[in-house]
C-alpha cells in the first residue's frame, strides 16, 4: 500500500520547509499562519473523533469562505474523514437532499447561513456552527478549543476518496462527485505550477468560492502547494466587494469568472480604480471568456486573464491559455498532463476545423458519482471523461468553445454555437450580458433567440435593429437573433453558468 495523505503534502510540508510563521490565510476577521493552521487541523481531526465520526464517513460543510473552511477540509482529510463541500446559495430542500444523499455524520454550517439551511437540520446530530451564536447548536470555535492539538495523521492511500463536490445540478439532480487524495496536489502541479507559474511570494484571491472545484483549487490546493498566501471573502463577490479586496490586500493573482470581469469593467463606482497594483495574473473559468472582455481587462489593469476550462468531474482546469500564449476568444491548448480528443455523435474522431464533443484523459478525473451508476458510466468512460462540451480545434491544437452539446443547434443546415452569438452580442455597446437558445419560428424551424441584459442607462426603444445588424456584420446573416428579450438578469447557477434550460422553457 502506498501511504499518502493530502493534508500532509499540502499543509505539513510547508511547516517542515520552514514556512510555519508565514501567513497562510486571511479573512475579514484575521489571519492564520501555516503552523497555526496545522494545529487547528489537528484539533479538528480530534473533534471528529470525539463526536464519533469514523474514518471514511462523511461530514457536510455548508460554510462561507473564512479560515474555518480550510481548517475543516484539511482537518477532515487528516483524519481520513470525507468532507462534502456544499454550495452555500441553495434553497433548504436542496440542502436536505444533499445531507440525506451523502449520509453526513456531522454538519458544519456558518451562522449566517442557518436561516436558509433551516429545517433540514432538525433531528440531526453533530451540528456545529461557525462564526456566530446558535442557541440550539454547538459553537465550532469553542469545540475546537477544547480539543488537544496532538493527532497522528491517518495513513490513507493516494487513490482513496478524500472529498466530495456536488455538481451544480443545473440540468437535473445534483451528483456527489468523489475525488481521491492525490488529485489535489496533481491539479496544483499541472495547472497552478505548470501553466500559471504560481510562486511562494504570491498573494491569491479567488472570487470563486471554495465549495466548487475552481475555487477549491484557487484558494486552497494551489496556494498551499507553493506556500503562498490566500485572501478569503465570506461575502457575495459583487464588483464592489471584489474591488475593495483588491485595493485593501493588493493580491498578485486574482481568479474570477466572465460575469464578474464584465461587471467590474462596467462598475461606475470604481471606474477609476486601479484595483491591485501588484496584480500580475488573472484566471477565468466557469464559462468561456468573451474576447472583448479579456482584451479590455488586460488593457486597463495590465494583467492578462488566463482563460481555462475545467469541471467538477476533472477537479480543475485541463484546457487553457497560458502566460505568453493567449488568444482571447479561445480556450487555449491542453494542459500538459492531459490528453484531449473531439468526436462526433457516432464516436468518430473529428478533424481540425470541425465541431466535436470534447473528451479528456488525465490523472485527476473523479472516481465516479455517488449512487448514480448509469450517469457514472456515461461520463467516466474508462480512461476518458466525457465533458458534454462542443469545441473546434485548429491546426495548432488550440481549441475554441462552441457550446454545450445539448445547446448546439442548426440553422439552414449549419451548426450555430450559442456562445459565438453571445460573445458578439456582448460586444455591442448597449449590452452587458447575453444568452442565446434555439427557438422555433412559425414554420417549426430553429432560429436563435437572444436574452439580453442591458447596461445601465441604455434606452430600450429602438436598439433591436442595431443589435441584429451587429451580429450579421460580425459572424454571418443566418446567426443573428430573430427574437430579443430584455431581462434584468440571466438565470445562473451559483458558479456563474447560465441556466439555458430555464430560458428554453
Amino acid at each position: 500500500m502506498s501511504v499518502y495523505n493530502a493534508c500532509a503534502e499540502l499543509l505539513d510540508s510547508n511547516v517542515e520547509h520552514g514556512r510555519g510563521d508565514k501567513i497562510a490565510f486571511v479573512d475579514d476577521a484575521g489571519s492564520i499562519t501555516y503552523a497555526e493552521l496545522q494545529i487547528a487541523t489537528r484539533r479538528f481531526a480530534n473533534l471528529l473523533k470525539s463526536r464519533g465520526v469514523r474514518r471514511e464517513e462523511r461530514i457536510a460543510l455548508i460554510l462561507s469562505d473564512t479560515i474555518d473552511y480550510p481548517i475543516a477540509v484539511l482537518g477532515a482529510i487528516r483524519a481520513g474523514v470525507v468532507p462534502v463541500l456544499i454550495n452555500t446559495l441553495l434553497a433548504s430542500e436542496h440542502y436536505n437532499y444533499m445531507l440525506n444523499d451523502s449520509r453526513a455524520k456531522a454538519v458544519f454550517v456558518s451562522a449566517s447561513l442557518l436561516e436558509n439551511v433551516g429545517r433540514c437540520l432538525d433531528g440531526r446530530q453533530n451540528i456545529l456552527v461557525s462564526r456566530g451564536a446558535a442557541a440550539v447548536h454547538e459553537d465550532l470555535a469553542t469545540a475546537l478549543a477544547a480539543e488537544t492539538c496532538d493527532f497522528e495523521t491517518v495513513e490513507c492511500h493516494q487513490d482513496e476518496v478524500a472529498f466530495w463536490l456536488y455538481s451544480s445540478g443545473s440540468t437535473g439532480v445534483p451528483k456527489g462527485t468523489k475525488h481521491v487524495h492525490k488529485s489535489l496536489a496533481l491539479t496544483a502541479k499541472l495547472f497552478a505550477q505548470g501553466v500559471l507559474g504560481l510562486r511562494e511570494d504570491d498573494v491569491v484571491h479567488s472570487a470563486a468560492k471554495l465549495f466548487f472545484a475552481y475555487g477549491l483549487g484557487n484558494s486552497l490546493s494551489f496556494p498551499l502547494s507553493v506556500g503562498a498566501t490566500t485572501i478569503l471573502n465570506p461575502l457575495r463577490p459583487t464588483p464592489q466587494t471584489v474591488f475593495g479586496i483588491l485595493e485593501k490586500h493588493q493580491p498578485t493573482v486574482f481568479c474570477g469568472v466572465p460575469t464578474l470581469y464584465a461587471g467590474m469593467l462596467h462598475d461606475v463606482e470604481h471606474a477609476n480604480s486601479a484595483g491591485s497594483v501588484r496584480l500580475r495574473l488573472c484566471t477565468s473559468a466557469g464559462e468561456a471568456l468573451p474576447e472583448h472582455i479579456g482584451q479590455t481587462w488586460q488593457a486597463r489593469f495590465a494583467a492578462p486573464i488566463i482563460d481555462g476550462v475545467g469541471s467538477t468531474e476533472l477537479l480543475h482546469v485541463y484546457l487553457s491559455n497560458a502566460p505568453g500564449d493567449i488568444i482571447y476568444g479561445t480556450s487555449g491548448r491542453a494542459v500538459p498532463g492531459y490528453e484531449l480528443r473531439l468526436q462526433n455523435e457516432n464516436g468518430v474522431l473529428t478533424p481540425d476545423g470541425e465541431i466535436g464533443e470534447l473528451y479528456v484523459r488525465g490523472p485527476t478525473s473523479a472516481e465516479g458519482y455517488w449512487n448514480q451508476r448509469d450517469k457514472s458510466r456515461e461520463t467516466f468512460q474508462g480512461e476518458w471523461t466525457k465533458t458534454g462540451d462542443k469545441y473546434v480545434r485548429d491546426a495548432s491544437a488550440r481549441y475554441t468553445y462552441c457550446g454545450r452539446a445539448d445547446d448546439m443547434f442548426k440553422v439552414s443546415g449549419i451548426w450555430v454555437s450559442p456562445f459565438e452569438v453571445e460573445a458578439v452580442l456582448a460586444s455591442h455597446p448597449c449590452v452587458l450580458e447575453a444568452a442565446v437558445v434555439p427557438h422555433e419560428d412559425e414554420e417549426g424551424l430553429l432560429k436563435p433567440k437572444a436574452f439580453i441584459v442591458l447596461k445601465d442607462g441604455v434606452v430600450i426603444d429602438g436598439f433591436e435593429a442595431s443589435i441584429k445588424d451587429h451580429v450579421k456584420k460580425h459572424i454571418g446573416m443566418w446567426k443573428y437573433p430573430r427574437w430579443i428579450k430584455i431581462l434584468d438578469a440571466l438565470p445562473k447557477t451559483a458558479t456563474g453558468k447560465v441556466q439555458r434550460f430555464k430560458l428554453r422553457a
